[in-house]
């Protein structure tokens, strides 16, 4: 095969309309874009979000004051009051056993144990974050944080 061998499949490439070039053609006279109006005319047209004249969409919505962090992490806040109800002594509290109890909806959520509620359990903990209220309860209860945390 060489260079002159070379040519596009059959079929995939279409000859460009020449427009303006006489009746025979088929686009003569007008060149396709009908006969009168704004469209018509060599230059017209409007602009992308022109409605009318009546006040666009951009300009009639507010503006957002601040700006949004896309660097912003989400964490699914559970408290160790929660906790209390759901285990035993010496369960693992971690993403598996956090979705099969119903608290989280995925295992890829993180998730951060706050200090809201009594903790009687001794539990182990492995989530993501444990605030330092948190961790003060579960110590105290027995318990232990492990990594991550």
């Amino acid at each position: 095969m060489q260079l002159h061998d070379l040519a596009p499949a059959p079929g995939s490439t279409k000859q460009r309309k020449r427009v303006g070039r006489g009746h025979g053609s088929g686009h003569g006279k007008t060149s396709g874009r009908g006969e009168n109006g704004q469209k018509s005319r060599a230059g017209g047209g409007k602009r992308a979000g022109f409605e009318g004249g009546q006040n666009p969409l951009a300009m009639r919505l507010p503006y957002k004051p601040g700006f949004k962090n896309f660097n912003r992490v989400e964490y699914a806040p559970v408290n160790v009051g929660r906790l209390e109800d759901l285990y035993t002594d010496g369960d693992l509290v971690d993403h598996d056993s956090l979705v099969s109890k119903g608290i989280i909806k995925k295992t890829t959520q993180m998730v951060k144990l706050l200090g809201d509620g009594e903790l009687t359990r001794a539990l182990t903990i492995r989530v993501d974050k444990v605030s330092v209220k948190a961790v003060e309860k579960i110590i105290a209860a027995g318990g232990k944080v492990e990594d991550p945390c």
